[in-house]
């Protein structure tokens, strides 16, 4: 389980002292970059961003929360009226727009220290963005190992399709034992496609969605 080799910041690592130790290289996080600590931001560590368009976004986060509603046996809210909550901004982490942008503004004054990344680039070229993170974190491939295939191993190890058929993600439970934090594995895995939001949203929502995205993003450089 992904998530359980690389824990979440704000859930595992600040709420369990098991998960603060040095051997864990690797944090995860949904918080805003306004909301890291400054021991974070100050430090030497790489932070490595990853947005995804807002239309996939909303479809994926909808049909999460709505699995994870039916596995506490509680009723989801219908996806119209999701919809509405996400496209005024209403959100877990706060409007998406502004979480993007304040990671985008972050990665274009120190890239050294913030690499932003597309999740449909990372699905189109899932080789070459690999490579280009590692070269980030300071541990690129060497040639030998790009000669063994390394990279492409790696990809076809930490493929949806291959994480999502794996026993632990069927039938596992992530944070077993965690009170309300346990959640089946198999609810972090559902398709992973690109454009899958033609399957849910109207011609309109769509619209409606684009159209907000061009105009929180206006003037910053990013399109998404």
């Amino acid at each position: 389980m992904p998530h359980d080799v690389v824990p979440f910041m704000e859930f595992d690592h600040a709420q369990f002292s098991t998960n603060r130790h040095l051997e864990i290289p690797l944090l995860g996080t949904h918080l805003p970059y306004s909301f890291l600590p400054r021991s974070i931001i100050d430090s030497g560590c790489k932070l490595i961003y990853i947005c995804r368009d807002p239309k996939d976004t909303f479809v994926s986060l909808y049909h999460f929360i709505a699995r994870h509603c039916k596995s506490q046996n509680t009723q989801p809210i219908q996806l119209d009226e999701a919809f509405e909550l996400f496209y005024e901004g209403v959100c877990p982490y706060g409007p998406y727009w502004d979480h993007v942008l304040g990671y985008w503004k972050a990665s274009l004054e120190r890239p050294d220290k913030l690499m932003f990344l597309k999740y449909e680039d990372l699905v189109e070229d899932t080789v070459l963005y690999l490579k280009k993170t590692v070269e980030f974190m300071g541990y690129p491939f060497s040639s030998d190992e790009q000669q063994q295939w390394v990279p492409e191993n790696i990809v076809k190890m930490c493929s949806f399709d291959n994480l999502s058929g794996l026993e632990v993600n069927k039938t596992g439970r992530h944070r077993e034992g965690k009170g309300n934090l346990v959640t089946k594995n198999n609810i972090y895995f559902r398709k992973g496609k690109v454009g899958d939001w033609k399957n849910y949203l109207t011609t309109e929502m769509a619209q409606r969605l684009d159209q907000r995205t061009l105009q929180k993003l206006s003037g910053s450089g990013l399109s998404l």
